[in-house]
């Protein structure tokens, strides 16, 4: 499973459209994103109710604590709400030890009420993890005491007497509404077996924090989602446009951006981030589990602040792909060189259906392309793969190495990739 934390409008957008589906529940949720391109005309012939209802006016970004922040204003009009957003709109704040400015907003009906309740639900391994408060808000944490949870066994279905524990000591119609409202929400992670909770969104996580009871209704006031991103390839239909934006801090830079939108046109998958640019131990590997051994053992070694990057190709990507792929990491690894020693890992682990040769094809074009950059950057390669026919492109590494009068070593799975990493740390931080 691969969560990954969507924005408040878009949870509660497919809540919306969903449990209407699902379950035949209208429920009555507003709400719109504003940006730096919202032109609140516009927005108004589109959304009339903005402008003839109070409304509530927040970041939409992946950050919490919002409220203690100053950062959300109620009981406001659309006028108010647009100086509001003039006023926030790319200011730089501080959240969790990072910085960047914001960028969304979300705009939603105000809903005056009197009493706030919380429930997340957590998909696990063996089940799911469901919390309950009759305490929610602001202060959910200083009061966590007052949490309920239960773990729920994947075999298990939702029942009333499941949920018991979690709601034994409302008043009776609360307590019917919150078990409906827990139901109901369980089915966006496929948690109920009732017939007509049959099909479910792949959410891993979500958060409701505060929900209250509008005209004996559930609503939530502020939500928080993951999706199982691994499951987009049969839900995106039912997902509709839904964004996955970057981590609260972080911003892509123009190579990141580039192999993010190679990932986005291929069915294989192709991942690279920079962790330090002026890092001298680079890696392109094969496969999500060996990309993460490579890094794990090299911050293990003591050297997580010499890894320039996380990288990872996989899905079988066809030789022009790794080409454009490898190109950029090999760009990255070789820029500014300072005359120290540097390493790249290219490999991984045991291919089960991917060529090994057919894949390294397009990394020695990239590599033959970028001989003077390699050779300015005193870069050293250490190939190791295995996999079907890993002989032939173990081979044709070993060629070109010879052809291009680099430092280029070739295992095969006889070798560790642990030991691997070692080998071309020990190399490069010898004395020059």
């Amino acid at each position: 499973m691969a969560r990954k934390k969507i924005r408040e409008y878009d949870s509660k957008r497919l809540l919306k459209e969903h449990l209407k589906r699902l379950a035949g529940t209208q429920l009555d949720i507003s709400s719109v994103q504003v940006t730096e391109k919202t032109d609140f005309t516009e927005l108004t012939n589109k959304e009339p109710w903005v402008s003839s209802t109070k409304l509530v006016v927040k970041p939409d970004m992946l950050f919490g604590k919002r409220g203690k922040s100053g950062l959300v204003a109620l009981n406001l009009d659309l006028a108010q709400v647009a100086q509001f957003v003039k006023e926030r709109l790319g200011v730089e704040v501080e959240m969790g030890g990072c910085k960047a400015p914001i960028t969304t907003f979300v705009v939603e009906p105000f809903v005056p009420h009197d009493d706030e309740y919380y429930l997340s639900i957590v998909s696990e391994r063996l089940g799911s993890t469901i919390s309950f408060s009759e305490c929610g808000g602001i202060e959910i944490e200083e009061n966590w005491d007052k949490v309920k949870t239960i773990f729920l066994p994947t075999e298990k279905p939702m029942t009333s007497e499941a949920c018991a524990p979690l709601i034994a000591t409302l008043p009776l119609e609360v307590m019917i509404v919150s078990l409906l409202w827990v139901t109901l929400s369980c089915c966006l992670t496929g948690l109920c077996y009732l017939d007509n909770f049959g099909s479910d969104l792949d959410f891993s996580f979500v958060e409701m924090n505060p929900f209250t009871l509008v005209k004996g209704e559930p609503y939530p006031l502020d939500m928080r989602g993951e999706l199982d991103d691994t499951a987009a390839f049969k839900n995106f239909k039912k997902w509709g446009n839904v964004e996955f934006p970057l981590p609260f801090g972080r911003v892509m830079s123009p190579t990141e951006s580039y192999i993010h939108t190679l990932d986005e046109k291929t069915s294989a998958s192709l991942k690279f981030t920079v962790l330090n640019p002026k890092g001298r131990i680079w890696t392109m590997v094969a496969g999500g589990g060996a990309s993460v051994i490579y890094a794990d053992t090299v911050g293990d070694l003591g050297y997580a602040s010499e890894l320039g990057n996380y990288a990872e190709y996989s899905g079988a990507p066809n030789e022009e792909e790794v080409l454009q792929y490898a190109r950029v990491v090999i760009d990255c690894a070789t820029a500014e060189p300072d005359g120290r020693k540097r390493a790249l890992l290219i490999g991984g682990g045991i291919a089960n259906f991917t060529d090994v040769a057919a894949t390294f094809n397009g990394i020695i074009r990239a590599l033959r392309e970028k001989e003077s950059k390699l050779k300015a950057s005193r870069m050293h390669i250490y190939v190791r793969r295995g996999g079907p026919n890993y002989q032939t492109g173990l081979a044709k590494m070993r060629s070109l190495g010879e052809e291009l009068g680099v430092s280029l070593e070739v295992f095969g799975p006889e070798a560790t990739m642990t030991g691997i990493c070692k080998q071309a740390i020990d190399c490069i931080m010898s004395a020059s």
